[in-house]
């Protein structure tokens, strides 16, 4: 079902007027855009994705297991404190965690309109993961911050009333969807143990929530 935009004005094409602040920090170390600023148009409709193997990631930590087959009868065993691990490793882009239906504003006459969308659902988008994760949320922002420089979340929360405007041109129609950007990054996770071995490395795909905004492409 589609809701149609909450008010168009009819006027001369101008530059795009933009409601809200985007973070734009850069992935440090990578050649991927800055986040994109809300009213910016998107290359088309955000693809269908399937986030069936994917679950909320626990916010304590999970208590490292002893050290299998460690050391004995030694009497300088070489130690370490036991933890568990996550190692981003492969940055993969934006990914949109739409909430709400899509909106639409179709522009039927020969002059460009101003659309103006509002979002009239909220909710809280939470740090997800597939795999084996070993590591808590909290270890995974930090991890994924000190790698790529930007602002990540365990959580956030988008609420409702947020608005933007962009314009459409003659005889095309805007879409948008309001909702949470997260960085989709691909890692590996394991475990060290007391006697200084490692367990064996899983891979593992996060979806970190990064900042509020809208999706918007238009046809």
């Amino acid at each position: 079902m589609r809701i149609t935009f909450r008010r168009a004005l009819i006027l001369p094409a101008v530059t795009m007027v933009v409601l809200g602040g985007t973070s734009t920090a850069a992935l440090a170390g990578t050649t991927d855009p800055a986040p994109v600023e809300e009213g910016v148009l998107q290359p088309g409709p955000p693809p269908e994705e399937d986030e069936s193997g994917f679950a909320p990631t626990p916010l304590e930590e999970a208590e490292p297991p002893s050290a299998p087959g460690g050391p004995s009868g030694m009497p300088a065993a070489e130690y370490c404190p036991p933890k568990n691990v996550y190692k981003p490793t492969s940055n993969q882009g934006k990914k949109h965690a739409a909430l709400g239906v899509t909106q639409s504003n179709y522009n039927g006459t020969s002059r460009t309109m101003r659309s103006w969308f509002k979002a009239e659902v909220g909710g809280e988008v939470k740090l997800t993961h597939s795999g084996e994760l070993k590591a808590s949320a909290n270890v995974v922002v930090a991890e994924l911050e000190l790698k790529y420089g930007v602002d990540l979340s365990v959580a956030i929360t988008a609420k409702m009333g947020n608005d933007v405007q962009i314009d459409t041109p003659p005889k095309k129609t805007t879409y948008a969807k309001y909702g949470v950007w997260r960085l989709q990054n691909t890692g590996t996770s394991y475990t060290i143990y007391s006697n200084c071995r490692t367990s064996a490395k899983s891979t593992v795909t996060t979806l970190t929530p990064w900042y509020v905004g809208w999706n918007i492409w238009e046809s």
